[in-house]
């Protein structure tokens, strides 16, 4: 699969909002999330297209890619958040997809460092990060829920 960017789209937005991600992975369902906070330029939301232009997942820089009750105290990181389309999740999509957000940040906000923060039980996602070089910072109990997390951060 081959992947790109753009500034997320109402249209696009909306369709991720109607994901939906089967257990243990429900924390991630969108449903909680706002169209308002994803079309906020702000929260910096981009969607992922694969190579014919369909909406494979999206990604966010910033606070909005932080869960409460972690430690963010280092501002010189870029937080990075992502998700891909359910159905396509599991399927070995994962490096290719996050290695194309991280050329992206690196391109366009030119970082000193890049920090992504996962749910514990999430392997697939960790082996993905620390296949792309990152290496656990941290963990908290979030705030709303109990679940834990780790950060992982990466030299950019």
């Amino acid at each position: 699969m081959q992947v790109d960017l753009r500034p997320i789209t109402r249209g696009d937005a909306e369709a991720m909002l109607s994901w939906h991600y089967d257990e243990p992975y429900s924390l991630y369902n969108p449903a909680n999330g706002s169209l308002e906070t994803m079309l906020d330029p702000a929260n910096r939301y981009y969607s992922v297209l694969d190579d014919v232009g369909d909406v494979v997942g999206f990604c966010c820089f910033g606070p909005d890619a932080r869960v409460p009750g972690g430690h963010y105290a280092d501002e010189t990181l870029l937080d990075v958040g992502l998700g891909m389309r359910p159905d396509l999740t599991g399927q070995g999509h994962g490096p290719v997809f996050f290695q194309a957000i991280l050329h992206y940040a690196e391109r366009e906000f030119a970082p000193a460092g890049l920090r992504v923060t996962v749910a514990s039980f999430n392997r697939r996602a960790l082996r993905v990060y620390e296949q792309a070089g990152f290496e656990e910072s941290g963990r908290f109990v979030a705030d709303d829920g109990g679940r834990e997390f780790f950060q992982l951060v990466r030299s950019a």
